[in-house]
């Protein structure tokens, strides 16, 4: 089943459950039921109020859903979002000070630091938490445990089969926040951007399909060579435009180990890894910090020294100029479609002249985001 049959079997679900379920949505004491990304069937006694985000980089979903106060029902999170982009996180803190200041960071969901007495005592209705981390929750006995104490737990998923599950995660948002008509919206303008795409590479023969390698987090290990994803994220984001991704052939799996012997015997025609301003959190990371705060000649510096390494100056996608770099985070993100564009043109640049993810950019933080664009997320060697 091709990708939009999938997002459109998922989306007439939803949103059935939503049409179904509006009555009981309209007063705020009304339970609200849902199904989440888990497969799990969810039910709140009223509206939440008071919501715990177990990633805090689930803001890149909840904000483009909420014209005001994107933080109103938020009381805390994991504070991944402040370490690992905290370029975002200050665009955040720009607009809403007083928010991004009362926020408590719970720790981490699945690890000794993460208190139940805390969340308690936040008086929280529910608890959003990553699909990817469903094995962890039940294992640890957290989803047990939160629901012992009167407190819910739903599940959304931006990261592991993000192409797939965007469309209902958004749709769920949009219940538990009551923004159902926004949801829509944006679920409209993702189908649209990606399908920008789609429409084209579906007519690219399998043979006019350039091999791809992915590094994930390329210089967050400096001396380690390499972590890729299989038909997964960013896997998937280079297969949607049009690619073949070298971690799909190793592995079906979300995360693959490459050595840099494969690499060079596999001869790929295009090289790209992920970067993020990490150097705050991490500061011997030699990654491009891409991100809101990105200085072009910053990474254009450090993108070179990526390709000089050991085994990648010598590969023909570095010496004809097929060496990228692209933000980190779309791979958590229902903004991907900006990725999967960028990713198009830069794997089929003739069949895409006229595809600008610039604007695509700009147009989502004009009509979702609470901030305006700035930065860099994306860079080419010599570029």
């Amino acid at each position: 089943m091709s990708f939009f049959k999938r997002v459109g079997a998922l989306t007439c679900v939803f949103v059935a459950g939503s049409l179904l379920a509006a009555h009981s949505t309209t007063a705020q004491a009304e339970a609200l039921t849902f199904t989440d990304i888990a497969g799990r069937e969810v039910t709140l006694p009223e509206m939440p109020d008071k919501i715990i985000l177990g990633e805090g980089r689930m803001m890149y979903g909840i904000a483009p859903l909420i014209e005001g106060n994107p933080f109103e029902k938020i009381v805390g999170w994991k504070s991944d979002l402040v370490q690992y982009d905290p370029d975002a996180f200050r665009k955040y803190q720009g607009v809403f000070p007083d928010d991004t200041a009362r926020m408590i960071d719970f720790g981490n969901p699945y690890a000794g630091d993460f208190s139940i007495e805390a969340v308690l005592e936040a008086e929280t209705d529910l608890v959003l938490l990553d699909v990817g981390n469903l094995f962890k929750a039940e294992e640890t006995g957290l989803i047990e445990k939160l629901g012992n104490a009167g407190v819910q737990v739903a599940f959304i998923d931006f990261r592991r089969n993000a192409t797939e599950n965007a469309v209902p995660s958004m749709l769920i948002l949009g219940r538990i926040f009551g923004e159902e008509k926004r949801a829509a919206e944006f679920i409209d303008f993702y189908i649209a951007q990606m399908r920008k795409v789609t429409n084209i590479v579906d007519t690219i023969p399998a043979e006019d399909r350039p091999l791809v390698v992915v590094e994930n987090a390329a210089g967050w290990q400096t001396d380690f060579c390499c972590r890729s994803f299989g038909p997964y994220n960013y896997g998937r984001f280079v297969e949607l435009a049009g690619g073949k991704n070298y971690g799909s052939t190793l592995a079906n799996a979300y995360s693959v180990d490459l050595n840099l012997e494969g690499i060079i015997e596999a001869d790929p025609d295009v090289v790209f890894g992920t970067g993020a301003n990490w150097k705050e959190a991490r500061p011997e990371v030699t990654s491009t910090l891409l991100g809101y705060d990105g200085d072009p000649e910053v990474n254009g510096d450090r993108l070179s020294a990526l390709a000089a390494r050991p085994g990648f100056a010598d590969l023909r996608a570095v010496k004809e100029g097929r060496f990228h770099s692209i933000y980190h985070q779309f791979y958590n993100s229902p903004y991907h479609f900006v990725a999967v564009q960028v990713l198009a043109k830069w794997l089929h640049p003739e069949d895409f002249e006229d595809l600008d993810p610039e604007a695509t950019f700009k147009e989502l933080h004009g009509r979702f985001l609470p901030y305006e664009p700035s930065g860099q997320f994306w860079i080419s060697l010599n570029n």
